[in-house]
């Protein structure tokens, strides 16, 4: 196998350290903040604000919780678990704010969750984004 002589080494690793170049500075990530977090006095929770584009970009969908016989019923894909086990799903609230909210499940039949507490029927809730929303609340990524 040849061995690299002179600066080709150097040029290699200048060229290596070039693909890093299009990563996203903070300075940029603070300037077009794609949302924000308040704490929620009283609260363990917080309320997360997405800008219109930023919601997009996630793909975030709703729906709404609905009532049945059984108890109250969501979309599996709605529902959360935390490190310490407890199960959330996010509400909506208007220009795109969401707020974490404590539900007790029953029990999951395929894509759709029963719980025995949880949001009024009717309330809007996140189906597709859950786990972005969790990390833009917690911090993790930034």
């Amino acid at each position: 196998m040849p061995r690299l002589k002179g600066l080709a080494p150097v040029a290699l690793s200048g060229a290596l350290l070039t693909g890093c170049a299009g990563a996203v500075s903070d300075a940029y990530v603070i300037e077009n903040d794609p949302g924000s977090v308040e704490h929620i006095e009283g609260s363990d929770v917080s309320r997360v604000t997405l800008t219109e584009a930023a919601a997009r970009r996630l793909g975030v969908q709703t729906t709404r919780v609905v009532e049945a016989r059984r108890g109250l019923v969501v979309p599996s894909a709605a529902v959360l678990v935390d490190t310490q086990g407890v199960w959330w799903v996010y509400t909506t609230g208007p220009a795109f704010s969401y707020v974490r909210h404590e539900v007790e499940v029953l029990r999951e039949d395929g894509e759709r969750t029963v719980l025995s507490q949880g949001p009024e029927p009717g309330t809007g809730i996140v189906t597709v984004g859950v786990a972005e929303l969790y990390g833009v609340e917690s911090g993790v990524g930034h």
